[in-house]
């Protein structure tokens, strides 16, 4: 019967399953072959900006088993220096097996008497390790720790063991293949944003591939940059320039922005957009995300002067056009991004921020989205661009939005 448990694993691993569905059938069909599994976690490091590691959970008679993330701030915890798990890492433990009642019992870690408190009656933990070069670095383990417990009185025979064993190695072999795919997946989307990613994983990889879309595009860029640069350290500098992306990104990603880049102080979104009632919905998201980029600055710069740092300021541009979304650059180093005359024009059209006294400008293609929510500026000529073009700011975006930060 384990033999087609092990099957039934290994031809998972030829599709994409998930691990959380899998991790549920597996621990259902163990014990429908009569093992006595109450409760199961399934553990692995996982290489991601905000998590460290993830955990799916498994209690009999649920109708699903539960997926965790555990952030990189959670590394030193109490809870995890003092737990079997950490304790089989360091020791490069294959197996860890107590017994939770009866005359063997023995629970040398504060979890283990928790757990014979609840009933449990026996624990034994796998550990696989896998390889997976340059991703997991200063002691980081790669690979699958399972943890099978019991509430049978007798706790779990010699033979559940040897079969928990035999499974162990055809789940970390579909393990590695899903973690993998997983992690190269969060790499791509860190590094290149999620459309952009998805786009590369599908095939794009060649220079050229791309198409045209038109879209709403979002520039931003820091002001004072020359003084700052001149006056901060590197670690003080790159500290501020932390604070100034989450406070001109966070709020666009948060109504589906695409951060495209980080173009040394400059940030640049897009906002793919198909029809008219489509954008006046997004453009709508974007005015509210723009007067919280600049309520956040306000926090940011209420914080930073209380610490006696210096504060930061920015400007906005936006405008929507044709723009061409593909690769760039040579062969054998390619960049993912967006070109075209839109693109451009909205660079230029931020850098009139700094004169106009407005934090925000637009493109009279954005303000007819939504008529009635813009005052003009009137025209203006922008460098490289024949036709002096008509500009407008947001009129109800939120008095900080219109405003330069106060020194």
């Amino acid at each position: 019967m384990a033999k087609h448990v092990r099957e039934w694993l290994l031809t998972e691993a030829m599709g994409k399953p998930r691990l959380d569905d899998l991790f549920y059938k597996l621990c259902v069909r163990l014990t429908g072959i009569g093992l006595p599994v109450a409760r199961a976690r399934l553990n692995w490091p996982t290489l991601h900006p905000l998590f460290r590691a993830e955990m799916i959970s498994w209690h009999r008679g649920e109708r699903r088993a539960r997926l965790d993330h555990f952030h990189h701030q959670d590394a030193n915890t109490d809870a995890w220096q003092k737990s079997p798990l950490r304790y089989m890492v360091d020791e490069a433990l294959p197996i860890f097996r107590r017994r939770l009642a009866g005359p063997e019992k023995l629970t040398d870690f504060a979890i283990l008497e928790e757990l014979a408190d609840e009933g449990y009656t026996d624990y034994v933990a796998f550990l696989s390790g896998y390889e997976q070069p340059g991703l997991f670095l200063n002691s980081r383990h790669a690979g699958i720790i399972v943890i099978w417990t019991s509430d049978r009185p007798t706790g779990f025979t010699d033979e559940d063991i040897d079969i928990l064993e035999q499974i162990q190695r055809s789940l970390a072999l579909v393990c590695k293949s899903v973690i993998q795919a997983e992690i190269t997946t969060n790499i791509v989307e860190t590094y290149l944003g999620r459309q952009a990613g998805r786009s590369v994983l599908e095939g794009n990889i060649r220079l050229g591939d791309g198409a045209k879309t038109r879209a709403l595009v979002w520039y931003s860029d820091l002001r004072d940059s020359t003084h700052l640069t001149g006056s901060l350290s590197s670690d003080d500098y790159l500290a501020l320039l932390n604070d100034y992306f989450e406070c001109a990104a966070r709020p666009a990603i948060r109504v589906g922005g695409e951060v495209l880049a980080f173009i040394g102080d400059a940030v640049l979104v897009i906002f793919p957009l198909e029809e008219k009632p489509e954008g006046e919905c997004l453009t709508a998201c974007v005015l509210d995300a723009v007067a919280e980029s600049f309520r956040m600055r306000d926090q940011v710069n209420a914080r930073r002067r209380e610490a006696g740092l210096d504060t930061i300021n920015f400007g906005i541009g936006l405008n929507v056009g044709e723009v061409v979304f593909g690769n760039i650059g040579v062969p054998e180093r390619l960049a993912f991004t967006v070109i075209g005359p839109t693109v451009t024009e909205v660079a230029r059209i931020e850098k009139l921020t700094k004169t106009l006294d407005t934090n925000v400008l637009a493109t009279d293609h954005v303000a007819r989205l939504m008529p009635g929510r813009w005052a003009s500026v009137g025209a203006h000529r922008l460098d490289g661009v024949e036709e002096p073009k008509e500009l407008f700011t947001p009129l109800d975006a939120g008095d900080a939005a219109l405003k330069t930060a106060a020194e």
